[in-house]
């Protein structure tokens, strides 16, 4: 690596602000941070009480000024297009897990739609500590720049930095080390950068960094959906690096501490006592459920066709448990989190590429990516897994959405769509993963097959249909995207109401809006459409919520109290509720209820799906979903589950299916599965307060306190 001295002296500075750090006042700086690097021009805004008390924080601000400096028309590209970064009032306290959290927003070079994206790490606590609720960047540079902010002197520069690297691990270590004073001040340094990748194709993504003290490295943390991190490049942007000394336990200046401490001493006990029986979150991180998900038909296999396979034993928790997870080290992305879930593999050796035989801390494997890069490709090695995984982050690519656009275009290979000339000689058989590496090693140099696969899946299908004759049909049957975003890594097939978590969602099928699988298919818990309406109504507004808050949704669900086997309503963790609500009036000093809680997230969910219909979509028929996500699309599909598929033709329908093809009873679950679609919308609409075509009613916004001038006039349009 190059020596940093250099590389600082090859800066030049183009703007310097200085300014008087803004005091947190019940978890709040009420400044936010524009910097606009086409002018060089960095100021200070006020945050208005009206937006305080509409949008909260997070990525409701993050939405409320992208609103206001885009036009309907405006593209991702465009200068004008914003990058919003914000916490929220809970960000950045210590006493509770999870409440480091960064929510991004931007037009997506994906949807062309608003994406938000959360993320781990220390820049958005840093960030309010450093004087602004939160940091807006528009414009585009000429040449590559970085951004500096040292919250303790004050002091924000813009500099172009021409040496640096681009690849997330390598400037992130190099921006740590030049920032920092010393080793134990490089826990004070975070750093915001993309990758090589990011340059090139349109599933880039941000990483955030923290440096790990035990390690001794700079570790990151992905806002992954969307493309944010094509347009952090676009701008020319090479990092955002924050400096802050001096956390502590009290900064956001609550108006009750000592709720706050009592509410995180309990779950910090809680945590401690059953996280080892119940979801294992401090000994693999999320991966704990990858042979759960095999187990019960639900982990995505040869592209979503099926939910299990003999060779999941290979990727299962315990694998990377014994032969890559470091052990006995607190793994939390923010301080005090003792749920500890950001498990790193060290000392990991890499095979292929620019960076063969460098030996790398990767930060994972996350769920998604042992089941994106894994499974859902036909990948059954862990080692092929975690280098992907690290590719993935170091050249800015989304692993969701990558992982899933290369199991569509491995199916299309074997179905014999696209052939080796097609794909530059690469073999995109199922399994192939030094041809999935391959692809990430194209997307970094910009060149190959690997550069239309990061596109996403949208347009491989457009491509494949008007330059190889492809039935767009079927293409569209088997490519698993909604809105131009990349499906996550569950197998929704046999569960409504997660077809519903993901299809009738603001930015795309991500499930942190609702994942109702166990709800649903195993615990039966929401049987009529009511109930499947009812709760894709509280929990994608629940889940919003954390997203207000600078808060991580992990320590919710992810440990359970032995209370919550009587409670009234268990499936929503009450427990844990109150204590978000006592959070909340702790630190603010409001007074809300769990209600109250449901109707800031509405405020905001609600302008964000009129933001999408002000720019010509958001509306019924962009929520429609691939079939495959439904059910069966070939004969192979509905073999591998013939037994129960009968079954619930005669069950469900009153079909006999004896003496029938395969094809015919296709046939038949189809039309069934896509009406029960049809009516779950129905249902979710109207329990959302929308328009049989999925536009909030004028009387809604009003019930909720967001009949904006702004979002009436939009919402009359398609009345």
């Amino acid at each position: 690596m190059m020596d940093v001295t250099v590389l600082k002296e090859a800066h030049k500075l183009l703007a310097e602000y200085k300014y008087e750090p803004a005091k947190l006042d019940r978890g709040y700086t009420n400044k936010s941070l524009y910097i606009n690097i086409g002018d060089n021009r960095i100021e200070e805004k006020q945050i208005s009480e009206d937006v305080k008390e509409k949008f909260i924080g997070g990525k409701g601000v993050g939405l409320r000024y992208l609103w206001d400096a885009t036009k309907p028309e405006t593209k991702w590209n465009d200068p004008e297009n914003e990058i919003v970064i914000a916490g929220g009032p809970l960000c950045g306290i210590t006493q509770y897990p999870g409440a480091g959290k960064s929510l991004v927003v931007t037009i997506s070079p994906m949807t062309d739609l608003p994406i938000d994206s959360n993320v781990g790490g220390y820049f958005g606590p840093y960030l309010k500590f450093s004087g602004f609720d939160a940091l807006e960047l528009q414009g585009k540079a000429e040449k590559d720049v970085i951004i500096f902010i040292d919250g303790n002197e004050g002091i924000i520069r813009i500099e172009e930095a021409p040496l640096e690297a681009i690849d997330g691990h390598v400037v992130s270590e190099q921006l740590t080390e030049m920032y920092a004073n010393s080793e134990e001040d490089k826990k004070n340094i975070s750093v915001i950068s993309a990758g090589s990748a990011a340059d090139h194709v349109n599933i880039g993504l941000l990483n955030f960094s923290f440096y790990d003290m035990r390690r001794q490295v700079a570790r990151l943390k992905q806002a992954g959906r969307g493309g944010i991190g094509r347009v952090f490049r676009d701008k020319k942007i090479k990092a955002v690096v924050i400096k802050f000394k001096g956390t502590k336990g009290n900064l956001n200046n609550p108006v009750d501490q000592a709720i706050i401490n009592k509410t995180g001493i309990k779950l910090h006990k809680q945590i401690h006592d059953l996280d080892d029986q119940q979801c294992r979150m401090r000994q693999i991180g999320t991966a704990n459920i990858i042979e759960v998900m095999d187990e019960y038909d639900l982990l995505p296999v040869h592209n979503y066709q099926y939910g299990c396979h003999p060779d999941t034993k290979n990727i299962a928790s315990n694998v990377f448990i014994e032969k890559f997870i470091t052990q006995g080290m607190p793994d939390g992305c923010w301080f005090g989190c003792s749920l500890s879930c950001a498990k790193a593999a060290d000392h990991f050796e890499i095979q292929t590429g620019p960076y063969k035989g460098h030996k790398v801390t990767i930060d994972g494997p996350e769920y998604e990516n042992a089941a994106g890069l894994g499974s859902n490709c036909g990948i059954f090695d862990p080692a092929i897994i975690l280098e992907g995984n690290f590719y993935c982050d170091t050249y800015g690519v989304d692993t969701i959405s990558f992982g899933t656009i290369v199991a569509f275009a491995m199916e299309c290979y074997e179905r014999g769509i696209i052939d080796k000339e097609i794909t530059g000689g690469l073999e995109l058989n199922f399994g192939n993963g030094l041809a999935q590496l391959e692809l990430l090693h194209q997307m970094s140099r910009g060149e190959g097959f690997g550069v239309l696969v990061g596109m996403g899946v949208k347009k491989l299908k457009e491509v494949f249909v008007e330059k190889y004759g492809a039935d767009p049909d079927f293409l569209n049957d088997i490519g698993m995207e909604q809105k131009g975003l990349e499906v996550s890594e569950y197998l929704p097939k046999e569960s409504l109401a997660q077809q519903g978590g993901y299809g009738l969602t603001n930015k795309g099928p991500q499930h942190d809006e609702a994942w109702l699988i166990f709800m649903d298919m195993v615990n039966n818990q929401i049987p009529t459409f009511e109930d499947k309406a009812e709760a894709l109504h509280y929990f994608p507004m629940f889940r919003t919520w954390f997203g207000l808050m600078g808060m991580c949704k992990l320590p919710w669900n992810d440990t359970i109290p032995l209370s919550n086997a009587t409670a009234d309503e268990p499936a929503k963790i009450p427990e844990h509720v109150q204590n978000y609500i006592n959070l909340y009036n702790g630190v603010t000093g409001a007074n809300i209820d769990k209600y109250e809680l449901i109707r800031q997230s509405e405020r905001v969910y609600n302008f964000q799906r009129v933001f999408n219909i002000r720019r010509g979509k958001g509306l019924r028929k962009q929520d429609a979903m691939p079939y495959r996500s439904m059910g069966p699309v070939t004969k192979e599909e509905y073999e591998s589950r013939q037994e129960r598929y009968d079954k619930q033709l005669i069950e469900l329908l009153g079909y006999n299916p004896e003496g029938k093809t395969t094809e015919e009873k296709i046939k038949v679950m189809r039309e069934y599965r896509l009406d029960q679609y049809e009516q779950l919308t129905d249902a979710v609409y109207k329990r959302r307060g929308w328009t049989p075509n999925g536009v909030p009613t004028v009387e809604h916004l009003k019930s909720i306190g967001m009949d904006l001038p702004e979002l009436i006039e939009v919402v009359e349009k398609h009345l």
